[in-house]
């Protein structure tokens, strides 16, 4: 009686714990920076350089986030009651149970102040430039450490090599050690005339809430490639958290044309509760294409909210006028 009643509540328990994840999974926004998520919604780029921040490949490794969040559950509760072994009873821990608790080992961090101890076969004839590459397919596979330590052999071979410290800086960001991230990146930045090193130091800097000098960054980023959509995206970016959003709309229209750049300066001076602004920019959208059902849907919101009725009613007449339009093509 008393086995049935723990293996009831554990199967409760259980249940309540999927419930949970499945909800958790379902509701979560997108990872990284709302305001870029924003700018990313209609396929602008934003953030940090595919190329030399080897991101991609790591993040399909990882796979699908939901799926990941979903299965967790499933095999936990399936380990918990058994999960295909002979009767599916819950069992009593083992002496040999008990040595798959073992304290984990202890992670060493290999980088410029503690380097590994060298490989048979790699060489004192490797150069920088090798270093880096290797440092760079590690950090693609997500071997932090691996990366740490291919990457400083870089930097200490070659100082200059703004890529190798931008990327060493991004190995450390993910290994949650961001003094030292901080420290490769301004070094990376001192050294650089790559404009997707210099972008990818300012979009971290965008990141970490330092907007000032993310802008003076990106500035020479832009100066350097001045029509890369991502760097005069990310600048925008950094603009609007100051308030420029003059100078973000400037850029943005750089990366996107005149109509996607006021519709990304006005959404984001409607999240920063800059409602005139928006409405501004809103309406230059909507002259640019009077059948804009993004533009004119927003205007009627921020215009109830101002108590501006007629305003808000021609807008929403307008919007209905759009749609019976784009329902007939």
């Amino acid at each position: 009686m008393r086995n049935r009643t723990v293996n009831a509540t554990l199967i409760a328990f259980a249940v309540v714990l999927l419930a949970t994840a499945f909800w958790s999974a379902t509701t979560t926004a997108p990872d990284g920076d709302d305001a870029a998520n924003v700018v990313a919604a209609d396929g602008s780029r934003v953030g940090a350089s595919e190329d030399s921040a080897a991101t991609s490949d790591a993040q399909k490794k990882h796979g699908n986030r939901f799926a990941r969040f979903f299965k967790a559950p499933l095999k936990a509760v399936s380990k918990l009651f058994g999960g295909g072994g002979d009767d599916n009873k819950i069992r009593r821990m083992t002496a040999k149970d008990a040595e798959r608790f073992e304290s984990a080992p202890t992670v060493r961090v290999e980088d410029a102040r503690s380097p590994a101890p060298k490989s048979a076969d790699d060489g004192e004839a490797a150069t920088a430039r090798e270093h880096f590459e290797r440092g760079r397919d590690r950090l693609a596979a997500n071997q932090l450490n691996d990366a740490i330590s291919e990457l400083s052999h870089a930097v200490s071979l070659d100082p200059h090599l703004s890529q190798a410290r931008a990327l060493l800086a991004v190995a450390y960001d993910r290994k949650g050690l961001k003094d030292r991230a901080r420290e490769a990146f301004e070094r990376a930045a001192d050294d650089s005339h790559d404009a997707q090193t210099l972008n990818n130091v300012g979009f971290w800097l965008y990141e970490n809430g330092n907007y000032r000098a993310a802008v003076e960054k990106l500035k020479k980023a832009a100066k350097y490639a001045p029509a890369d959509e991502r760097i005069l995206n990310n600048l925008a970016l950094a603009q609007c958290r100051l308030g420029k959003f003059d100078d973000a709309y400037r850029n943005f229209a750089r990366a996107r044309g005149d109509y996607e750049g006021h519709l990304n300066t006005a959404a984001l001076a409607e999240r920063a509760g800059r409602d005139d602004e928006a409405a501004q920019h809103y309406e230059a959208a909507r002259k640019l294409q009077p059948n804009s059902e993004v533009a004119l849907r927003r205007l009627a919101d921020i215009y109830a909210r101002a108590g501006r009725r007629d305003d808000a009613a021609r807008a929403r007449q307008e919007l209905e006028g759009a749609q019976a339009v784009a329902s007939k093509e």
